[in-house]
């Protein structure tokens, strides 16, 4: 009899372990996304709510855009609004450009924004002046977006960040998001505002997913441009950057976290208009300051930061000079080893930080 007790007390316990593994593994999973999806869907759900927006580019309607970023938009929409074009990056920017003055809301896709140079007189000065020069009567509500910066292999021509190269032009609002967040949130509010915006992608992170939260995944879901985020929380050093390299960041904090070194990791989100304000409040905190970007150093992203640090408030909080972590000041080699040393690693970072704390 005993024993038949202790053999139905082992089912119960048995059968209750079993409900709670499986009321654990009942909690819904996080929906993760890839930064390529949060762009297409981003587009669709804007394509979709005003028919005033759309898309031109070489390749982007029957072949599904270049990096496959506009799948499926073409055989949703049609012929009207996925729009490829002729290899005439001049020719196709200034029919954008002319849609977007005359009411019209495109998004112009460059295969990579190392061709934008082809069309920079209409970026500059059709689009980003247009709006000063008549008084604020014209806007002109337009999107360039396509990959920046470094990918792999592909060498010195096709290579480069443009993020300080249309930063430093008034007129224009330049975005550079990082996670599927970023990259959908950002790129709907970049659609919906009445000033030309440079959307600034990276071929590396089209495919790497990442976690979506449930008001991400809503159709009314924008990030406003000019807000920067703070990825981690850190009492030691603040570490500022944009794109891909936020992640190297976030790994290099990961790392020193474990030898009691706590990195505030800034993600920027938008270049211009620059977030200074959490950059400054975050400084205020950690009394130091690293950069890191993939563009060239000379007149970058991060030697603006650094100006801005030093003619502001934030200025008498730091405990030791900025230090900027940037791309080699040559044009990219093509041999893979040349390359790896011509861009930011995390080891980089991390000799940085070490070296902006003193240890």
């Amino acid at each position: 009899m005993a024993s038949l007790r202790c053999f139905l007390r082992s089912g119960k316990n048995a059968v209750a372990a079993l409900q709670r593994s499986r009321i654990h593994s009942s909690a819904p999973a996080a929906v993760q996304m890839t930064v390529r999806d949060a762009l297409t869907q981003a587009m669709d759900e804007e394509l979709e709510r005003d028919e005033r927006v759309f898309l031109l580019g070489e390749e982007v309607a029957q072949y599904d855009g270049a990096y496959k970023v506009s799948r499926g938009l073409w055989k949703k929409y049609g012929d009207q609004r996925i729009i490829d074009t002729p290899i005439s990056e001049m020719g196709f920017t200034g029919i954008a450009v002319g849609a977007a003055m005359a009411g019209l809301r495109p998004i112009c896709e460059f295969m990579t924004f190392n061709f934008s140079m082809q069309a920079i007189d209409q970026v500059i000065n059709s689009a980003a002046k247009t709006y000063y020069m008549s008084a604020g009567l014209q806007t002109v509500p337009i999107v360039f977006r396509g990959p920046n910066g470094s990918s792999a292999g592909v060498a010195a021509q096709h290579s480069q960040c443009f993020a300080a190269w249309y930063a430093h032009c008034p007129g224009l609002k330049v975005v550079s998001p990082w996670s599927a967040e970023d990259a959908k949130g950002l790129l709907k509010a970049s659609i919906r505002d009445d000033n030309p915006v440079v959307f600034l992608e990276n071929e590396l992170l089209y495919g790497v997913p990442f976690e979506m939260s449930d008001e991400a995944q809503g159709k009314d879901f924008v990030v406003p441009i000019g807000k920067a985020k703070v990825e981690r929380q850190g009492t030691h050093v603040t570490v500022v950057s944009h794109s891909r390299y936020v992640g190297h960041c976030l790994d290099a904090a990961a790392v020193l976290a474990k030898e009691g070194i706590e990195c505030e990791v800034v993600n920027m989100r938008t270049i211009r208009p620059m977030d200074t304000d959490t950059i400054e409040a975050s400084v205020m905190k950690t009394n130091h300051l690293v950069t890191v970007e993939g563009g060239w150093p000379q007149f970058g992203v991060g030697a603006e930061i650094c100006a801005r640090i030093m003619e502001g408030p934030a200025f008498n909080y730091l405990d030791s000079p900025v230090t900027r972590v940037t791309g080699v000041d040559i044009p990219m080699p093509y041999a893979k080893i040349l390359e790896d040393n011509s861009v930011p690693q995390i080891k980089d970072i991390i000799f940085s930080i070490k070296k902006t704390l003193n240890v």
